[in-house]
């Protein structure tokens, strides 16, 4: 629901409860009438009426024309999105991989938006490090879609996920310990479903995630070892592209959709 709509409803609510009040009142002075009381109490009645209980217009409705419409997976329900969002108006919270496909193709969006701008408005933005500052974004917002994905997935099929966590830390926040914690719960090793190369370009993306985070972009050792293919050295700012993004995107994309059909062997 828009600021919008919801000014609209609270207007519309608010005169059905004016219009409850007003029935009351005019049962109150019809009695009072009834009984001999004199005409002021009746002609009290009418001003009150006319001072705050005549249904007022409803505020418009100027807003963009609605471009998503969403049909949960649970209740079939139909329902307009304006936003991010993690709940269906019938049956509540939607599916965690529903939530970070919506994430995925979101980061996906902003990087068309920005490429829309006219390009002496690129330039200024380019200029100003925002380009340099969204594709940071978009590295660090993947990694934590799939954390929050593999998380929710872990917890709800393994029995004694909490024991399993106990003492790990932020598991999820790095790849390796991620696929060997299904691993040891039985379930299929996400490196062989998804492959050598994409496993290597997910683990380069976690590691630059690490690097923006948590030494204000500056490559050091630990990326290094993570990334031996890299030709930067410590100490050196680390450069990412737009293509990485994309790139980044598609392969936690798929990471995403194993985690979600993760079976037992």
């Amino acid at each position: 629901m828009t600021a919008q709509q919801r000014a609209r409803m609270m207007r519309a609510a608010a005169d059905v409860g004016a219009q409850i009040v007003s029935q009351g009142l005019d049962k109150i002075f019809g009695r009072m009438a009834h009984g001999g009381s004199r005409s002021g109490s009746i002609s009290l009645s009418v001003s009150y009426k006319e001072k705050l209980f005549y249904p007022r217009p409803l505020p418009g409705i100027d807003e963009e024309r609605l471009a998503r419409v969403r049909t949960c997976a649970d209740c079939n329900t139909h329902y307009a999105v304006f936003g991010e969002h993690r709940y269906c108006p019938r049956c509540g919270r939607i599916p965690a991989a529903a939530v970070a496909f919506d994430a995925l193709q979101a980061d996906t969006a902003r990087l068309d938006a920005l490429n829309a701008v006219p390009a002496e408005v690129k330039a200024v933005l380019r200029e100003q490090g925002v380009f340099t500052r969204s594709w940071v974004d978009t590295i660090e917002n993947v990694v934590g879609v799939v954390e929050a994905l593999a998380s929710s997935v872990f917890k709800a099929a393994v029995t004694d996920a909490a024991g399993r966590l106990r003492g790990k830390g932020n598991v999820f926040q790095r790849l390796d310990d991620t696929a060997d914690l299904f691993v040891d719960a039985g379930y299929e090793d996400l490196r062989t479903l998804l492959g050598p190369s994409v496993w290597q370009r997910l683990t380069q993306t976690w590691a630059a995630r690490h690097v923006c985070t948590h030494n204000d972009g500056v490559i050091d050792e630990k990326y290094l070892q993570k990334v031996p293919s890299s030709a930067t050295h410590p100490g050196q700012r680390l450069v990412i592209t737009e293509d990485e993004c994309r790139r980044a995107i598609e392969d936690s994309t798929a990471l995403s959709r194993a985690l979600a059909a993760l079976t037992t062997g």
